[in-house]
């Protein structure tokens, strides 16, 4: 089965380094196949036999945790669960300055409902299931809302990546299949 993994906080300037080759060679030896790393920031296309995202998680985790020496949460999605999100753009044509969150868990109801009610203007999110779709008109820099907002809101870990990283994550996939 094919899955897209994100890693939460790993190579952020000095924190958390994790060279890709080992992070390959991590997910190597948790049992994956058709391992693909795409920059430094902890994206991993890869195949697994696995179809239960929580027994993947937890095994990928503890094989980062183990050969890399990093505790970072793994949030998963499905090779059809990333297309879609990659053709959903919902802010226009320009995905220059639009981001998701890929969270952990899905938010509860009263989550939603408040990040609804936070007034982050000119900033757009809307969620669909688990993911955040965000846009930044001025771009993050400066931005209220970001990911520390996203998370204490929600009430849920999540792990960002711009348009143009879930774009090319896409690309992967589909050049995989």
């Amino acid at each position: 089965m094919g899955w897209v993994a994100l890693l939460r906080a790993i190579n952020l300037g000095a924190r958390n380094k994790v060279p890709m080759a080992e992070l390959r060679a991590a997910f190597e030896a948790a049992g994956c196949t058709d391992v693909q790393t795409y920059i430094q920031s902890g994206n991993v296309v890869l195949r697994a036999p696995s179809r239960s995202a929580t027994t993947l998680r937890r095994r990928l985790e503890a094989a980062v945790a183990e050969r890399c020496g990093v505790t970072s949460t793994v949030v998963l999605r499905t090779w059809p669960e990333l297309r879609r999100i990659a053709a959903s753009h919902p802010f226009g044509a320009d995905t220059s300055k639009s981001a998701v969150t890929f969270l952990a868990e899905k938010p509860t109801a009263a989550a939603v409902r408040r990040l609804r009610e936070l007034d982050v203007a000119p900033d757009e999110a809307k969620i669909v299931g688990r993911d955040v779709l965000i846009h930044y008109p001025n771009g993050m820099q400066g931005s209220r809302l970001t990911g520390a907002l996203l998370e204490r809101t929600l009430g849920v870990q999540g792990t960002n990546r711009n348009w143009r990283t879930v774009a090319r994550l896409a690309e992967l996939i589909d050049a995989a299949s």
